[in-house]
């Protein structure tokens, strides 16, 4: 059993865990593997507790009994006005399946949708696991961009939006 709760300062490790590992298990062949090497769980930590506190945005945290499996970290877009921004939603791999991706973008389209009337992620365009999940739940690409993710490291991403959070389908 899944259960989706706001995360706290103290969740900062679970969640800089989470969020190395699948990336390096996401990522493989899209993201130079240097990068993927490079990644630490300690500054991942440092930036997820300065997160979890920051004003106007949420983190919420998914959890099995193993402890925090994933998380979603929502908030004001940094490019639209008036529009929300889900910023990250990574499950470890080995929840993969699970329903908790499912139960993270609930909580994230819920705290989104009491906000503003859309919102918009960014996706490496090579994760067609997480584009098809986005994909099903309803969110419609519209834009793309080459991002860089490390000096000299680019990568194309897709955005998605959602707008009009009533009835959207799901997966």
């Amino acid at each position: 059993m899944t259960t989706v709760r706001t995360a706290t300062a103290g969740d900062a490790r679970g969640i800089a865990e989470v969020h190395v590992d699948t990336w390096r298990a996401a990522y493989v062949g899209v993201m130079p593997q240097q990068t993927l090497d490079a990644l630490d769980v300690d500054e991942r930590q440092r930036l997820w507790q300065r997160y979890v506190a920051a004003e106007g945005f949420a983190v919420f945290v998914a959890e099995r009994e193993a402890g925090i499996v994933g998380f979603v970290s929502v908030g004001s877009c940094r490019e639209l006005d008036d529009t929300g921004e889900l910023f990250a939603i990574y499950v470890h791999p080995d929840a993969w399946g699970t329903g908790a991706g499912l139960a993270l973008m609930e909580a994230g389209v819920e705290w989104l949708a009491a906000r503003w009337p859309e919102a918009v992620l960014w996706v490496a365009e090579e994760n067609p696991r997480a584009r098809r999940f986005y994909e099903r739940y309803g969110w419609t690409a519209d834009a793309s961009r080459v991002e860089e993710v490390a000096p000299g490291a680019f990568i194309l991403e897709v955005r998605y939006r959602l707008s009009g959070f009533d009835g959207h389908p799901s997966p």
